[in-house]
């Protein structure tokens, strides 16, 4: 591993963990239905030749998995390469705890950072309370972070948010009427200088529109324990381990 990954990414990343001690703004914790402000957007669903990772292909270029160090706080796990798995066509992350009794989880990641464009992901979730199953972009200097999140103590749910500059508080929360982790589904946000739109299944969602983040930021998805924020993520539930999240593709299209 370089230096720069054991020393800069976990300093950088550990920023995460912070965010979501910020007061919920929005819909915050309580579950809406789609918004009013996407009235009138039409349906946008992933091309193929917009799909950049494809893992029943092999096509992983330019993104690799975490893996020795842990971002603290709230993430109750250290990162493992060997927790992000692909078989079958699809990329395996999972949550499990180990033979010294601490707990593993899954992060991977784009080299190259990402500007404004179309993002979106083929998953199906990891069902076990306590534990996050996530598409996002992040960037840690600014810190400017765009996210698609399942909270493990709702498989009805998505949660979308963003952050600019450190700030957040953003949170909607959508309730999505299917069990996320009994299916892949299509989750995504076109995110323009002026806008968010995020989307599920083609069908627009949500809409932000003030102080939008503006910085290039890396592909992240990520499968974690959380700890202390039970009201959040649902108490962990370890029964439930090993506890995995299953990504069929990533896409990106340019502004």
């Amino acid at each position: 591993m370089s230096l720069f990954k054991k020393l800069v990414l976990p300093a950088v990343t550990v920023l995460c963990a912070a965010a979501l001690a910020l007061s919920f703004s929005g819909c915050g914790r309580v579950a809406c239905g789609i918004d009013s402000s996407v009235s009138g957007l039409p349906k946008r669903f992933a091309k193929d030749e917009e799909k950049i990772v494809v893992f029943a292909e092999g096509r992983t270029d330019g993104f690799w998995a975490s893996d020795g160090w842990h971002n603290g706080q709230m993430f109750n796990c250290t990162w493992s390469r060997n927790n992000a798995v692909i078989e079958g066509g699809v990329m395996n992350m999972s949550v499990t705890k180990g033979a010294d009794g601490a707990y593993y989880g899954a992060e991977y990641r784009s080299s190259s950072y990402f500007g404004y464009g179309f993002y979106a992901v083929s998953m199906k979730a990891a069902d076990c309370s306590g534990v996050i199953s996530s598409m996002f972009t992040y960037t840690g200097n600014p810190w400017d972070e765009i996210d698609i999140e399942i909270l493990g103590k709702n498989m009805g749910q998505v949660q979308f948010n963003y952050y600019t500059n450190g700030e957040g508080g953003h949170e909607y929360l959508y309730n999505l009427g299917f069990d996320a982790s009994e299916d892949f589904h299509e989750y995504a946000f076109d995110w323009q200088k002026d806008s968010i739109t995020w989307y599920v299944d083609g069908t627009p969602i949500y809409r932000a529109t003030e102080n939008i983040p503006s910085h290039p930021q890396q592909i992240m998805a990520n499968v974690w324990n959380c700890i202390g924020h039970d009201e959040w993520s649902g108490k962990f539930d370890e029964s439930s381990l090993p506890a995995t999240a299953q990504y069929e593709w990533i896409a990106y299209s340019a502004a």
